[in-house]
């Protein structure tokens, strides 16, 4: 009974392999750079200076650098008053 199993299960694969190797794939388009190894080079090399560039696949795409426009004092501020108000301490919240 094992054998029957077996077998039957080694000629599925067998089919599914052979099912899958008649898939075509897209013809494979040529293609003709406009730009000299160099350029790409030198474009690449400014486009990681600006910080365009994914640093890993998780980064992607680039984001920006975070600039706050509030000083340390504004957010501990806000912080507090946050908490007071969460505790109950004040009606309404402030700014």
């Amino acid at each position: 009974m094992n054998a029957k199993k077996f077998v039957a299960a080694i000629a599925l694969i067998a089919a599914t392999g052979s099912a899958m190797a008649d898939v075509a794939s897209p013809p494979a388009e040529s293609f003709a750079s406009t730009r000299t190894r160099a350029e790409v080079i030198a474009q690449f090399k400014q486009a990681r200076e600006n910080g365009l560039l994914a640093r890993s696949d998780s980064d992607y795409p680039a984001t920006p650098a975070f600039v706050s426009t509030r000083t340390r004092t504004e957010v501990v501020a806000e912080l507090k008053q946050a908490q007071a108000h969460k505790n109950g301490l004040m009606t309404t919240f402030q700014r």
